[in-house]
C-alpha cells in the first residue's frame, strides 16, 4: 500500500478527533462578525476557498480566500488564517511576516517545530493528520473538518459518509476515462478544484473544475465519451441529462461533499495504478515549496 492510500484511509478517525478538538482551539479561531481571510497554497488554497464560502453562508462574517502569494496587501482583516501542512512554505511565511502587527494571524499546521511557530500569532496543531506522501489527503480534509466544527457545521454523518466513501466501489468504466471534470456549488467549488488537482498530481490526468452552473457556458463542449463529469454535492436541475447527451459518464455525489472527495482521492490512486505510476512520487513536486531568496 502506498503512503497516500494509507493516509486517505485514516480520514474518518482524523475527522472524529478534529471535531472533538475544535472547542479547545476556539480562542485561536475567528468569532462571528470578524472580517477574515483564509490563505494557503495548492491544496490548502482550495480548502481556504471552501471554508470562506462556508463561513459567509453561515452568516458569521465577510470571509475571503486567497493564494498566499496573491493576498491583497492593501486590504485590512481582523484575522488571517493560514493553512500550511509543512509549516515551511515560503509564500505563507512571507505573508505572515508582512502581516505582523496589522492583523491577528493563526496557522493551522501539521508540524509546529518549523518556522511557522514564530511566524503566526497562534497555532492550531493537527500533527496526527500529518502525511509522508507529497500528495495531500487527510491533513487538508482534517483541517477543513476542524473549521466546519468551529462553525457549527460538522455532524457525525460526515464521518459515517467518510467510512462509506472508503468502501463504495467506483463506478464501472470510470478508471478508463481519459478526461475528468469536477463541479461544485458554494463551498464545494473549492472541493471541486481540489479534486481536479488530486487527479493531476497523483495520476497525471487531464482534469478541470468549475462552478456547476458555469459548466453549460462553454466547458461542456469538450465533453465526450472519454470524459467523466462528477459533481460534489447536488447538481443543478437538468445538467445530468445535458452531460449524458454528450456521451460523458455522469457521477452525482450523494455523500457529504467532503466524504465524496475521498472517493476522488481513491480514483486518483486507482488511475495512477492503471497507468503504472507511483502516487507517492508525483512528477516535479515536493512536500513543501521552499524558495531560495
Amino acid at each position: 500500500m502506498s503512503h497516500v492510500e494509507d493516509e486517505l484511509s485514516s480520514q474518518p478517525e482524523c475527522w472524529e478527533r478534529a471535531a472533538r478538538e475544535a472547542a479547545p482551539y476556539r480562542a485561536a479561531l475567528p468569532v462571528p462578525g470578524e472580517r477574515v481571510a483564509v490563505v494557503g497554497c495548492g491544496t490548502s488554497y482550495f480548502m481556504a476557498q471552501a471554508v470562506a464560502a462556508l463561513r459567509e453562508d453561515a452568516g458569521q462574517g465577510e470571509t475571503d480566500a486567497f493564494a498566499a502569494s496573491e493576498f491583497p496587501r492593501g486590504r485590512s482583516y481582523d484575522q488571517v488564517i493560514a493553512l500550511t501542512r509543512s509549516g515551511t512554505t515560503t509564500e505563507v511565511l512571507d505573508l505572515l511576516a508582512q502581516l505582523k502587527g496589522t492583523a491577528r494571524t493563526t496557522a493551522i499546521t501539521a508540524d509546529p517545530e518549523t518556522p511557522i511557530q514564530q511566524a503566526a500569532d497562534d497555532l492550531v496543531v493537527l500533527d496526527y493528520a500529518d502525511e509522508r506522501s507529497v500528495v495531500q489527503t487527510r491533513f487538508a480534509t482534517t483541517a477543513l473538518t476542524l473549521l466546519r466544527a468551529h462553525l457549527g457545521l460538522h455532524t457525525p454523518a460526515a464521518v459515517t459518509d467518510a467510512r462509506a466513501a472508503l468502501t463504495i466501489p467506483l463506478p464501472q468504466g470510470l478508471v478508463e476515462r481519459r478526461e475528468f471534470t469536477f463541479l461544485g456549488r458554494g463551498w464545494t467549488v473549492g472541493l471541486a478544484n481540489e479534486a481536479a488537482l488530486k487527479m493531476r498530481e497523483a495520476s497525471l490526468s487531464w482534469t478541470e473544475a468549475y462552478p456547476a452552473m458555469e459548466y453549460r457556458h462553454g466547458p461542456i463542449s469538450i465533453s465526450g465519451e472519454d470524459t467523466a463529469t462528477w459533481t460534489l454535492g447536488p447538481a443543478p436541475e437538468g445538467l445530468a441529462e445535458q452531460v449524458r447527451a454528450t456521451g460523458a459518464l455522469w457521477i452525482e455525489g450523494g455523500l457529504d461533499p467532503l466524504a465524496e472527495l475521498i472517493r476522488v482521492q481513491r480514483l486518483a490512486v486507482a488511475v495512477a495504478a492503471a497507468r503504472g505510476l507511483d502516487p507517492d512520487r508525483p512528477r516535479h513536486l515536493t512536500r513543501s515549496v521552499i524558495l531560495t531568496p
